[in-house]
C-alpha cells in the first residue's frame, strides 16, 4: 500500500482512538492520555498505539494495563467508524516520550537561566 494511505489510516485511527479512550469505563485508563504515534502494519492486520500519560509512567502503565483489556471493544469500535474491511490488532506499549521531552525542557531552561546569570554578573 502506498505510503500515504498508512499515514492517513494511522492519523485516522489516532482520531478515534482519543474519543474512544473517553468511552473506556476501566478504571486503570488515565483521563489524561496521549497517543504518541500509532505504526500500522502494511498489510493492516496490527496497529501498535504508543501511549503516554500525563500523571507519570506509573499512570502510562496501569492504562496500557487497562487498554489491552479493552483491546476487543477498541478494535470493534474502530473497525465501525473506520469503516474498514479488517479492523487491526491492537497492541498498546507505554512511551515515555512526553517526560524525558519535559526533562529536557528543564534542562535547556536551566542553561538559558544560568547564561542569564552569567551575563548579568559581567
Amino acid at each position: 500500500m502506498a505510503s500515504f494511505k498508512m499515514g492517513r489510516i494511522a492519523a485516522d485511527m489516532q482520531r478515534e482512538l482519543s474519543a474512544l479512550f473517553r468511552e473506556v469505563k476501566d478504571p486503570r485508563v488515565s483521563g489524561l492520555l496521549s497517543i504518541v504515534k500509532i505504526d500500522v502494519s502494511g498489510d493492516l492486520s496490527y496497529a501498535k498505539v504508543y501511549i503516554s500519560a500525563i500523571d507519570g509512567p506509573d499512570a502510562t502503565a496501569r492504562s496500557v494495563a487497562g487498554l489491552k483489556s479493552a483491546a476487543g471493544f477498541l478494535r470493534r469500535e474502530l473497525g465501525r467508524r473506520l469503516s474498514l474491511r479488517k479492523a487491526p490488532e491492537l497492541r498498546f506499549v507505554a512511551d515515555d516520550s512526553i517526560v524525558q521531552s519535559a526533562h529536557i525542557a528543564r534542562i535547556i531552561d536551566s542553561f538559558d537561566n544560568l547564561e542569564e546569570e552569567k551575563q548579568a554578573g559581567e
